[in-house]
């Protein structure tokens, strides 16, 4: 588990934010008696601010915790060979708590919220049936938002990690799954109707291929291969005929690192014009970038002081909202408008004749089912298959 630090003397968890932008949490310690507890920041509002929510215990910091977008916050406790699982909200001056119910793990690893904010799922290591084995495979749990409890979607091959949703709906999640050669694609899983997965990339034969973000409404993709040579961060756009690219403004050199924490939503089929900020950190240092994949360069923003790194959202008017925490702002939300630069396009890669099978249309959710009633036209995932690299635009 990653731990940062914001105040001096205090530690936390990371700052998980929900699907909405409404609310966000972590795991706070500070240099007294308390030891660990959950605070909510709420986000929505005027001015930012954070609520504790002790428990009748100090929680453990490898808890796992998740805000929905109805302000309550979800929590999983590691006992007795399972995790157990709560809603916490404030109720007066006190902690209301909902038990939800428990899954038998060792550990588990809770996806990003659904997109409806209700729904919470949790990818589960089953254990081998014989000592020296591997992993035998990864249970997919709905742990919040279900009927009875927490429930099992589908059982995985393979180590599967990561998630990122691929539709408005909430019905398509992207995994990172390795098999048991080693090498790790890009799956999608219908969470509705389980069954097998279906891959989502494959850039070379051989390659390795990660999701690192995904945008529903732009359908852009941004993604980690070692495809060129070496590990790269890349882009393409789901369903699309053209090839990933892998442009020079993402390239990681002399000890730095690339990783992209917000997509600007809103840009419905013009993912050359969606915004993706992304953390930059080298040994010494890390700032915010901003890139958007019509452009060459990368725009370079001084990270507000007390950023809680790798937190951060943008808003459909193209404004990117960070959270820090000083001993002056405890609870803060730095606005950074960052417009798009018209002028500054990269030129159109030239399309091959045939890079991937091309984008297929249905009515609903064709290859999960029957369409559900007034649904809209998605667009399936297609996997790019031996595509050309570009590595310059």
């Amino acid at each position: 588990m990653s731990v940062t630090a914001s105040l001096p003397g205090l530690r936390s968890t990371p700052l998980v934010i929900a699907a909405d932008g409404s609310y966000a949490a972590r795991l706070v310690a500070g240099d007294g008696r308390d030891g660990w507890y959950p605070e909510r920041w709420t986000l929505d509002g005027p001015e930012p601010y954070a609520v504790r929510l002790p428990g009748t215990q100090p929680e453990e910091p490898d808890s796992a915790l998740m805000p929905l977008a109805d302000g309550r916050v979800l929590i999983g406790r590691r006992a007795d060979g399972r995790c157990h699982f709560s809603l916490l909200y404030p109720s007066g001056p006190e902690t209301g708590e909902l038990p939800l119910g428990s899954v038998e793990c060792a550990g588990l690893t809770l996806v990003p919220p659904a997109p409806d904010g209700t729904r919470v799922y949790a990818l589960v290591p089953r254990v081998p049936v014989h000592a020296g084995d591997e992993v035998a495979g990864t249970a997919l749990w709905l742990v919040c938002g279900g009927a009875y409890g927490p429930e099992l979607v589908t059982v995985l091959a393979g180590r599967c990690s990561g998630g990122a949703w691929l539709d408005r709906h909430g019905r398509l999640l992207a995994l990172d799954r390795t098999d048991a050669l080693g090498r790790t694609r890009a799956v999608t899983v219908d969470v509705e109707h389980g069954g097998e997965p279906a891959e989502l990339l494959r850039i070379a034969e051989g390659s390795n291929d990660r999701l690192l973000l995904a945008d529903p409404d732009s359908g852009l993709l941004v993604v980690r291969s070692d495809a060129p040579g070496g590990e790269r961060v890349g882009w393409g756009v789901l369903g699309s005929r053209r090839p990933v690219r892998f442009p020079e403004a993402l390239r990681e050199d002399d000890g730095m690192r690339v990783v992209p924490f917000a997509a600007q939503p809103g840009q419905v089929l013009v993912p050359e014009d969606c915004g993706v900020a992304v953390r930059v950190a080298t040994p010494e240092a890390q700032w915010v970038g901003v890139w958007r994949p019509g452009q060459r360069e990368m725009r370079h923003l001084a990270a507000p002081v007390g950023w809680l790194a790798g937190a951060g959202r943008w808003t459909a008017d193209g404004e990117l909202l960070l959270p820090f925490s000083t001993p002056q702002v405890p609870c803060g939300l730095a606005r950074l408008s960052v417009p798009a630069e018209r002028g500054a396009r990269a030129p159109r890669v030239h399309e091959p004749e045939a890079v991937a099978a091309p984008p297929v249309t249905d009515p609903g959710y064709g290859p999960y089912g029957d369409p559900a009633p007034g649904a809209r036209p998605v667009t399936k995932p297609v996997p790019l298959q031996q595509a050309p690299l570009d590595q310059t635009g």
